[in-house]
């Protein structure tokens, strides 16, 4: 994975998405994306799949635990500077993976990944929770 100094990858750069589609959040998050102008350039696997294409370089229990990004040059990107390598392949979130990719920013950033991570499961529960018990019961 390369150093976290400043990313300064071009727009078109991303080319591999590799993310937790049994995640509820993951998944949601992913969709977004996957609806932005610019993601039809970019293939996004979904590694919770048993069948999902790997890369040498990259097991399903590596990717199952952080989000990655594989560039046209074969460079992985995870955590915080895969997110940053994917908005700047993204024309309306280019902004913020110029503002991200700056190495302060970008350090803050994978700080703040790396301390949610052991959460996201029970955020996800909580979060879906609360949806559900949001939602209007359907009219007798």
């Amino acid at each position: 994975m390369k150093n976290m100094n400043q990313i300064t990858t071009p727009p078109q750069a991303c080319s591999t998405v590799y993310f937790d589609g049994s995640c509820p959040l993951c998944s949601i998050e992913i969709a977004h994306y996957q609806a932005c102008l610019g993601a039809q350039d970019i293939a996004f696997v979904d590694v919770s799949d048993a069948g999902a294409s790997m890369a040498a370089d990259l097991d399903r229990a590596q990717a199952m635990a952080r989000f990655h990004v594989r560039l046209p040059d074969g460079s992985l990107q995870s955590g915080a500077a895969g997110f940053v390598a994917l908005w700047l392949a993204l024309p309306r979130w280019r902004w913020l993976g110029r503002l991200a990719g700056h190495r302060r920013v970008l350090l803050v950033l994978e700080r703040l990944y790396v301390l949610f991570l052991p959460w996201r499961a029970r955020i996800a529960r909580l979060v879906f929770r609360q949806a559900r018990s949001a939602r209007p019961s359907s009219a007798l």
